[in-house]
This record gives structure tokens, sequence and C-alpha cells, in this order.
């Protein structure tokens, strides 16, 4: 090939790839935030959201294939605890009714930039932060999702289920290795770690959880469905979320017998090996340090004051009258996520009916905090 031919052939391909490198920079520069044309209105948010919820419920391969990916990685999120998770989910937060009502006690921006909002996802559930990125798709704010390596494979494969339903989704939502160039953070996480959540995103709005639990208050004149239904508050996930109850109020001279036999219904989750370790481990610990406790195969009873227990065991503390109770119970509203309890116990504080402590609805934020209020507020 003739020199010149050469050097115009070179300086092409250069030019070339001059273009290749400034359309990848700005393609990638633009799915950082949505783009202006491609905004969404508040209505068409909602309604992915909805066509979200009606795929969910329908077989599909590959999500059965992504929750048995998620088990493997960890053997607390098992396949029957995800679709659990998802199906609550599909009832309580992508009804497109509910979702409506919800979204109209809010006003939403139209004429301001969105905002980057960051989400720290715990991983003790599944999906336990998809009401947080929720509050900012519908606010119409874009996502920036750091995963908990615990529950690394599910959330994903919805929010691509959401970009087959409608392309502009990828502008709303990224997931991230690490949160950085955030305008707000919602921050889950525990104790210790909400120390280094307070340090590292101190300096911007933020929301930060700590541990909190579920606690039931018992009279001894439940019935033998409601203890039932206490079982779930319990059992369900392992007890391993926030709301789980994991202690039990109960008056001077209460009979556990009762409570132990309706628990007793739930005996096939020691089929868990992880769970029947740490049944096995905290018995045995009980037993060697002379601790007294009461069990029925499937959990123990512990007295105790404090209001986290570990897994398999359920703490217990005696009341003298319900007066006293609720000023205890005021006293520590800031470690209780919610008070399980039947209808007829007036402590002056809300109260949810037994069984519906892992059902939140959208109205339902953690910790009592309006996630979406914070968001749309623009603190």
């Amino acid at each position: 090939m003739p020199i010149h031919l050469n050097i115009f052939f070179n300086f092409g391909r250069f030019i070339f790839g001059i273009q290749l490198h400034l359309f990848d920079y700005f393609r990638i520069a633009m799915k950082d935030f949505p783009r202006k044309d491609n905004k969404m209105t508040t209505k068409e948010r909602i309604n992915i959201l909805k066509t979200l919820g009606d795929r969910l419920i329908v077989p599909d391969e590959y999500l059965n294939a992504v929750m048995k990916r998620t088990e493997f990685n960890n053997g607390w999120l098992t396949v029957a605890n995800q679709r659990k998770a998802i199906d609550a989910i599909v009832t309580q937060f992508l009804d497109g009714d509910k979702l409506e009502q919800w979204a109209t006690q809010y006003t939403f921006a139209s004429n301001v930039a969105p905002r980057k909002i960051g989400l720290v996802m715990a991983g003790n559930i599944p999906l336990v932060g998809f009401h947080d990125f929720l509050c900012v798709f519908i606010a119409g704010d874009q996502a920036l999702v750091k995963l908990s390596s615990k529950d690394p494979y599910l959330f994903p494969y919805l929010v691509q289920l959401m970009e087959k339903i409608d392309s502009r989704v990828a502008d709303y939502v990224k997931v991230v290795d690490r949160l950085q160039n955030y305008d707000a953070v919602i921050a889950t996480g525990s104790n210790n770690s909400a120390k280094y959540f307070e340090a590292y995103f101190g300096k911007v709005p933020h929301i930060i959880r700590k541990n909190r639990n579920g606690v039931a208050v018992l009279t001894g004149k439940e019935t033998e469905q409601e203890l039932k239904s206490l079982g779930k508050d319990i059992f369900e996930y392992f007890g391993l979320g926030c709301r789980n109850v994991s202690k039990i109020y109960v008056p001077e001279g209460y009979n556990f017998e009762p409570l132990l036999e309706a628990l007793h219904t739930y005996n096939k989750i020691v089929l868990n090996t992880k769970y029947k370790n740490n049944f096995d481990y905290n018995y045995a610990v009980y037993m060697l340090n002379k601790v007294p406790f009461k069990a029925n195969g499937c959990i123990i009873l512990v007295e105790q004051e404090a209001i986290p227990s570990n897994i398999a065991t359920l703490h217990y503390e005696y009341y003298s009258d319900m007066s006293s109770l609720a000023a205890k119970l005021e006293m520590l509203r800031d470690e209780i996520q919610e008070i399980v309890a039947s209808a007829d116990v007036k402590i002056g504080l809300p109260t949810i009916p037994f069984g519906d402590a892992q059902q939140p609805t959208l109205f339902d934020y953690p910790d009592g905090v309006d996630t979406m209020k914070f968001i749309t507020s623009g603190t």
C-alpha cells in the first residue's frame, strides 16, 4: 500500500477510535442520571411496578434459577423464603390501587433535577431493601443501590424485569459496588455498622437504621389460632428480620404450655441445618451454664430483659399490670420495630394483629421514619 494511503488509513482509524471513546463516555455519563427526554410520569412508574407484580406471579424458570443460586450463596435465604418475600411484595407493594393511594399522599416535584439516593441494603431476609427502592423510584429520583453480599442476585433480576417492561427504568436505578456522588443516603445495618455509616454518610442528608426487633404482648387469654399466628411472627425467615418477634411480655403466673404447644406447629423448621445447628448450640450453652429455659424441640424460651434474641431463641419477661408495661415499652421505643398483640390490649401504643409482623404495607416505614417524606422533602 502506498505510504500516503497507509497514513490516511491509520488517521481514519485514529479518528474512528476517538469517536468510539467519546460515544462510550457520553453513554456511560448519561446513564448516571435520568435524561430529560426519558423522564417518566408518576403514573407511568406506578404502571411499571404493577406490571412487575403481574409478571412475578406467573411461572418463571429464570427466576427459579436465580432463587436457587441465592440459596446456594446464603443458606438462610431458602427458595421458599424468597418466594414468600416476593409474594408479600406483590400483594402489599405492587398492587396498582395501593400504589396510587400511597403516592397521592405526597407531592413529587417535576421541575427539579432528579437526585441520586444511595441505598445500602441489608441481607438478613430476601429483598429487605425493596421498599426503599420503591420510594426512590416512585419519587422520580435515581437509586444507587449497594447490595449486601448475602443477597446479591434477586434484586438485580427484578430490575431486569422492570427494564424489559420499560427500558427507561435503566435511568432510574443503578447497582454499584461502592456509593459515590450521591445526594442523600438510606443505609440499613446493625448497631455496629451504624457507627461507620454515621461517620461515612454524615455530611449528606441520611437515614441510618440500627438493630430493631418486634415484641409481642400476651395476656393469657389468646386463642389457639392467635398463638399459632404469633408463631408466624416468630419463625418466618427463621426470625432474622427486624420485624420478627424476638421477645414476648407475659403476665405474672402465665401458663406457657398452650404457647409451647402452638409453636410446636412449626417444628419442621429444624429440618433446616443452619437453624438446627443454632438450636442445638443454644440448648447446650443454656444447659452447661444452668440457665433456666423452656423448650419444645424447635424454640427455646429464656427469661431475659434484652429484646434481641439468638436464633432459635425467644426471650420473655413478666409484667404486673398494663400501665407499667406501657411505660416500659414507651422507654424502649427506639429498640422496637412493632408491637404484636390482640385487639383488646390497650397500651397507648400502636399494635398489629398476630401473624402480620412480616406483612408490612406501603405505609409501614422501618423505624417509623417516613422514607418517602425524607426523599421528597429534599433534605
